[in-house]
Order: C-alpha cells, then sequence, then structure tokens
C-alpha cells in the first residue's frame, strides 16, 4: 500500500528559508586541479560532491597520522590510556628521521603534549612515543590502526607504520581518508581541536603547523598535512560554514603552493554551490495515521532518525517525500516500531530512505472492540482495494 501525504511535503520545506530559496540551483563542473586525485565530501551527509581517483591505493605520507591520533585518543576514551601519562621516550623514538617534536631519549613527557606534537609539528618522535605507550611497540600499534581501518570499512587502506614513512606497502585513498577524517571529527572534537593549533612549543621550539590555510581562512579548522617525494604534495582540509561542515581531500599535487590552491577551491566550490540541512527529525510528529482495533483510533508517525540532506540551495524546494506504510496499521503497537518507509525524491530520483516509526503506544481492544474492528477494516479494505 503505497500513500502520499502533502503534509508531509510541507513539514520539509518549513525547514527551507526564504533566503535560500532565493539562491542559484545552477551547479558547474568542479574546478580542474593540480592534483591527481581527490574528493569532497560532506561530513553529515556523507554525499560526495566532486571525486577524481578516489578509490587509488596512493602512499598517505604524515596524512597517516590523522589515524594516528584517532587510535590514540580511542585508546584514551576507553581508559587504556590517559592524557595526564608521562610517557618515557625510548632510543629508538629518539632517532627517528623526519619532521620531528625534539623529544629526548631517556626524559619522560606527557601524553597530551606528544598528541600536540604528533598533530601540530608532526612530529614522528611523538608518533613513535604515542605507539610505543599505547600499545607497547609500533609493531603493536600499526595492528590496531589496521584493525580500526578494518571496523571503519576502510577498502583501499594498509598502514605499515604510525608516521606515514614510505614504504611500498603503506597506502590509503582519497575516499578512505575522508571517511576516517568524519570519523575523527564526529567522534573526538576535542582531539580535532588540536588540528586548528597554529603554534605549539616544546623545549623551547617554537614550531607552525605546516596546514597554512589555517592562516587563511577562519572557517578552516584542521586537518594534516603531508608529503614525501614519492607521495608529493597532500592536504586534508575542513571546515565549516553555513552550519556545513566539508572534508577535502587533495593527493599528488606537485608544490606546496599547487597544495594549497588545490584545496581551497575544492572547498570554496563546495560552500559555494551546496548547503546541508536537517530535513527529518527523529521527535517531530509528521503525519497522522489511523489505527485498527486500537484503544486510540490515530498514531503519530515520525521520521526514525535525523535526516540530512547536501544539496544546492534552490533544489530542497523540489525534494517530494513519499510515504509507504507496511499495511494498515492495526494495534497493538508499540512506541518506536517501525511501520514503513519515507522515501525523499528529488526528480524522481530517491535522495534518502528512512523509517517511519510510531511516536506513541497505542493498546489493542478488548476480542469484541477488535473483532467489530477487524469488519470494519475488511469493509473499507473490500471498498478501498476494488
Amino acid at each position: 500500500m503505497f500513500k502520499s501525504f502533502n503534509f508531509l511535503k510541507v513539514v520539509i520545506l518549513s525547514f527551507v528559508s526564504l533566503s535560500i530559496l532565493a539562491e542559484e540551483s545552477f551547479i558547474p563542473d568542479p574546478p580542474s586541479l593540480n592534483a591527481t586525485n581527490y574528493i569532497l565530501m560532506d561530513s553529515i551527509s556523507g554525499r560526495i560532491l566532486a571525486e577524481k581517483g578516489a578509490d587509488e591505493r596512493i602512499e598517505p605520507a604524515s596524512i597517516t597520522k590523522i589515524m594516528t591520533g584517532y587510535v590514540a585518543a580511542d585508546q584514551a576514551d576507553k581508559g587504556f590510556v590517559s592524557l595526564s601519562d608521562e610517557v618515557l621516550i625510548s632510543e629508538n623514538c629518539w632517532r627517528k628521521q623526519g619532521s620531528k617534536m625534539f623529544i629526548r631519549e631517556g626524559t619522560r613527557v606527557l601524553m597530551s603534549d606528544l598528541m600536540k606534537g604528533m598533530v601540530i609539528q608532526s612530529g614522528n618522535d611523538a608518533s613513535c612515543a604515542i605507539a610505543e605507550h599505547v600499545a607497547a611497540s609500533e609493531e603493536g600499534f600499526v595492528q590496531l590502526m589496521n584493525l580500526y581501518a578494518h571496523e571503519m570499512g576502510l577498502k583501499n587502506t594498509q598502514f605499515r607504520n604510525e608516521s606515514g614513512w614510505p614504504d611500498p606497502e603503506h597506502f590509503s585513498s582519497a575516499r578512505d581518508l575522508a571517511i576516517l577524517s568524519t570519523n575523527l571529527i564526529n567522534k573526538f572534537p576535542d582531539h580535532y581541536s588540536l588540528y586548528k593549533e597554529k603554534y605549539f612549543t616544546f623545549n623551547e621550539i617554537k614550531q607552525r603547523n605546516r596546514n597554512s590555510l589555517l592562516w587563511q581562512d577562519d572557517s578552516i579548522d584542521g586537518i594534516k598535512t603531508g608529503h614525501t617525494e614519492s607521495a608529493g604534495y597532500c592536504l586534508v582540509s575542513s571546515g565549516v560554514r553555513n552550519d556545513t561542515r566539508l572534508i577535502s581531500v587533495t593527493l599528488r599535487s606537485s608544490s606546496e603552493k599547487a597544495r594549497l590552491t588545490d584545496n581551497r577551491r575544492l572547498l570554496d566550490y563546495g560552500f559555494r554551490y551546496f548547503r546541508t540541512k536537517k530535513i527529518l527529525t527523529r521527535d517531530l510528529s509528521l503525519l497522522t495515521e489511523q489505527v485498527w482495533g486500537g484503544e486510540e483510533e490515530q498514531v503519530n508517525l515520525s521520521s526514525g532518525e535525523d535526516l540530512y540532506l547536501t544539496l544546492s540551495p534552490r533544489d530542497f524546494q523540489r525534494v517530494e517525500p513519499r510515504v509507504s506504510l507496511n499495511d494498515y496499521l492495526q494495534a497493538p503497537i508499540s512506541k518506536g516500531q517501525v511501520v514503513g518507509k519515507i522515501d525523499l525524491l528529488l526528480d524522481g530520483e530517491s535522495l534518502a530512505i528512512v523509517d517511519a516509526i510510531a511516536m506513541e503506544e497505542v493498546s489493542s481492544l478488548g476480542f469484541f472492540g477488535r473483532a467489530w474492528s477487524n469488519i470494519k477494516l475488511l469493509t473499507y479494505r473490500f471498498l478501498i482495494e476494488e
């Protein structure tokens, strides 16, 4: 049985302001970039706004440290380690090459400082110390990294170290890095706040965050650069404008300047032509439907989840909602029971499908009441379906 409710459409469109409706809906192609591989994604709805070679396996360089930070933040959240821990620095970590936080062998450094040194200064020595503290060894930590990658469904990612040091078996993809970054931002906002810090001083050495976009645009609050000779210049960035958070990943740019230009152009494109809006709210009554054989004759229905869509601003008014019930609603009905589906369509294409749920419990009538209700329902179905 399929029903279309104009009331639901009215509810959805009430979320869209007149200023939004006045904007242009035309969307040009994404800009041409120097980067060979890229992706632009809305972090809330997960919609991909632009991509090229997004699933190709590529060396991620120091962007690897996003996963290192994710694992460490999750292990701290679970209570296995603490940011107040004093971490003993090994000779192995002290000798790490590449970018450094400049920790010294045999000293003890706060875990919180190591996290800053890894995020802000991109210290390979700090990444090593975090790995040894969390998992007792770098090898054990890398195992954790790959387990987390598997749980996130990162199909084109494999780690061989915690810092991004070049290794032919160490790779990721633009899509996987966008998914990883979304998880980090959503699950560990306190840890993510480190990525917007512009400077960190340790051992009287002040170092600058390598993400120069932080100085160019206040709406950008992260996230991580990467560079090796084999990987080229890479950058994952994120920012918020008009309640819309986008994540931009550009890989294999030819220079530091090209890396910044590529990322900035992608973000500007996304923020100019798209918005993210909450379309459905779980606890908001969307419509009332008749109940057969119940102590109450009607039940309020709502979406089974909060639903966000990322669209051209003017396209929000053209979204067509349709509700299909599994069957005629018969008591008893429990609160939260799935009774159908809500399908949101744009130009005939389904944008999203969510469950329609009952907002309250409806108890059934007694034996004779149910019997009489069944008779009425049979008659109704005969008349309607004929």
